[in-house]
């Protein structure tokens, strides 16, 4: 509140949770008061609004001494003994509102003075300019139309506060402005994509999200139970195979807009689920979907910005230009200077990997490879908006090969920011060839990769029918919001981003989860029969070498999964220095990042930074580590949230 006490001292953090439960008793107190007098503010059903906030201010000309009637959010309010002045805040932005006791009458008068910030009034009066020239709403009626019974924060800011603005939503739409720009962006943004693919011939349809086999992407899906018919669903990830069903139906133009879901990490641009636009067309190729991309992005540039010079992070990104179109082989010799087309054999792929420090899995081949060095060394240098065409066929399960190179598929990824926009194929129609991908999809599955294909025999049998060359893309609406709203991370365009339950939220909807569990009456029994541990050092370590490392308890302030990395995740850290601290730790398939944010852990604080991933690792994170039943078992080194960020170990 940033208030002070009765001695001119800042307020505690208890005496300002103390003074807002007295604001909150105060607030119930009036609310009391009137619904006694018969002025009950939840029984009005409806209030006629005929102008908002920003609509006044625009037409001020036409609109100068005529009646007009808003209605909003009380935001401030100054009381100036005969005639006040009031701030009203509605869906178009805010306007002064001035109260006077001879306009309104004198009872009126007193109950707007009691009325408080956060309360709902609808407002009738003429317009008119103060003497500072501000168009302002003389009122003439001042009703009451819903009490507010909580204290609105004067502004949510700061790192600390960030995660409260995710979870409530409601309370940052109402404080930050800017936040409902951004989702009102979305909306446009949205209804412009509509809007040109209606115009294009495109017809929108609506396919299952709980499916059986989740299909037509690289993801591991959520599962859950359906309990009527007593079978194991799905959630979707992608919307691709049902989409094209409806093309083997004869609908040749359909695009879907809609939520997908991947049990992942969430990070900057990853949320587990997000909107995806998906949309395939009879009798075109991926050239075809190029074209379509390029008109697409242009026109929702100037639709809903009026420009196609997009400002992200201070870098200017032009969309009126024409996009740059390159191959997978060409992007990574540019920029890796490795020329994948001297390499005929898995071994030298392997080879030049290892040389140029990329690391890779034994079941990876020669395109897995390729791919790796494009993302290595290629993703972050495509700022400006660029097609990467002609993807290997071991990464493009559900792609036409290119007849003159079938080690290769009709395939393009669009990039601008360096980020993946949208994915695009000449679709594979052949049912034969199709079956066969699945078939390695299935082996990849029983070699670990959860995120493989299962073997879809309906989609198959559909492609039997017969299914027309057809072009088919991906776009992640989310990620373009992104851009075109200058937002920093993926939460920041999603109204409400999944976010790890807090325990009392939990108990107060009966939710149950690992975290909200009551403590056991008893103390839990840990079998520990089971555990190998790795033998001690027989080496000795001298007490001078030891103490020469720095152990610091560190605060866990942020904490998200690297891209383009399955196992490490980076911390951002407060050391107690004031500066914050980076630390990358391979721990990703014991701890999803959510749940470590606001930890206190412990971290060797002193060791030279490391290079991972191209991301500085300044310390190390204690963990301890045994075996059970030959799977290696980690648990991170917690301690109380008591003991302050520096303390030093000893």
């Amino acid at each position: 509140m940033n208030e002070n006490n009765v001695n001119g001292q800042p307020l505690t953090e208890a005496e300002e949770q103390k003074q807002l439960s007295e604001q909150v008793r105060i607030r119930r107190e009036k609310l009391a008061e009137l619904q006694s007098e018969g002025k009950d503010p939840f029984v009005i059903t409806k209030f006629d609004v005929d102008h908002h906030s920003g609509e006044i201010k625009a037409a001020f000309d036409e609109l100068d001494q005529k009646t007009v009637t808003i209605a909003g959010r009380l935001m401030s309010k100054r009381i100036m003994g005969k005639a006040s002045f009031c701030n009203v805040q509605d869906l178009k932005g805010n306007i002064q509102c001035y109260v006077a006791r001879d306009s309104i009458g004198e009872e009126e008068y007193k109950a707007f003075k009691k009325m408080d910030i956060g309360d709902l009034v609808g407002i009738t009066g003429f317009v008119f300019k103060t003497k500072t020239g501000e168009v302002s709403v003389h009122a003439e009626n001042v009703v009451l139309l819903s009490k507010s019974l909580q204290v609105l924060p004067e502004k949510f800011h700061g790192l600390s506060d960030t995660d409260a603005r995710y979870r409530r939503r409601y309370v940052d739409l109402i404080v930050n402005p800017e936040v409902k720009d951004t989702f009102v962006k979305r909306s446009k943004i949205i209804a412009s994509i509509r809007r040109y693919l209606d115009g294009q011939g495109f017809m929108e349809v609506e396919t299952p999200m709980l499916v059986s086999n989740a299909g037509g992407a690289a993801a591991r899906p959520f599962e859950t139970h359906y309990n009527a018919l007593d079978e194991d669903v799905k959630l979707r990830i992608s919307l691709e195979l049902y989409l094209k069903r409806l093309i083997v139906g004869g609908l040749e133009r359909v695009y879907e807009i809609g939520r997908v879901f991947r049990n992942e990490g969430i990070d900057t641009r990853h949320n587990p689920e997000f909107t995806l636009m998906e949309l395939y067309q009879a009798f075109t190729d991926y050239h075809g979907m190029m074209d379509l991309t390029e008109n697409l992005y242009r026109h929702v540039a100037n639709d809903v910005l009026g420009t196609t010079k997009i400002t992200y992070n201070g870098i200017e990104m032009d969309l009126g230009k024409p996009f740059e179109r390159i191959t997978m082989l060409d992007a990574v010799k540019k920029y890796s200077g490795v020329d994948f087309n001297e390499i005929t054999t898995l071994e030298e792929a392997r080879e030049v990997a290892k040389e140029h420090h990329i690391e890779f899995e034994p079941r990876h081949k020669k395109g897995d490879i390729l791919n790796l060095f494009f993302e290595e060394f290629v993703e972050d240098k495509l700022v400006q908006p660029t097609f990467v065409m002609d993807h290997p066929v071991e990464i493009s399960p559900l792609t036409k090969k290119k007849p003159e190179n079938p080690d290769y598929v009709e395939r393009f990824e669009f990039y601008m920011n360096g980020w993946e926009m949208a994915n695009a194929y000449s679709e594979l129609n052949d049912p034969i060839d199709q079956r066969e991908r699945f078939k390695a999809q299935e082996e990849l599955l029983k070699q670990g990769d959860e995120e493989a294909n299962r073997t879809d025999e309906d989609f198959l049998y559909a492609l039997e029918l017969g299914m027309p060359p057809t072009g088919g893309i991906g776009f992640g609406i989310d990620r373009l919001v992104m851009l075109m709203t200058d937002s920093a991370s993926i939460r920041d365009v999603l109204l409400f981003p999944t976010m790890k339950t807090l325990n009392d939220v939990n108990k107060k909807n009966d939710v149950k989860s690992k975290a909200a569990e009551e403590v056991k009456a008893e103390p839990e029994k840990i079998d520990f029969s089971k555990v190998k541990i790795e033998p001690l050092f027989e080496e000795a370590v001298d007490f001078d070498t030891f103490s020469k490392s720095d152990f610091r308890a560190v605060k866990v302030k942020e904490c998200v999964a690297v891209p383009k990395s399955k196992k490490l995740l980076q911390f951002t850290l407060d050391d107690g220095t004031g500066t914050d601290r980076t630390i990358l730790s391979g721990i990703h398939s014991f701890y999803e990042p959510e749940e470590l944010v606001g930890k206190t852990l412990i971290a060797i604080t002193n060791l030279p930074p490391r290079a991972m991933m191209g991301i500085d690792s300044c310390g190390m994170l204690l963990s301890a580590i045994h075996e059970e039943e030959g799977e290696e078992k980690l648990h991170l080194l917690m301690v109380d949230n008591h003991i302050p960020a520096c303390a030093k170990l000893y």
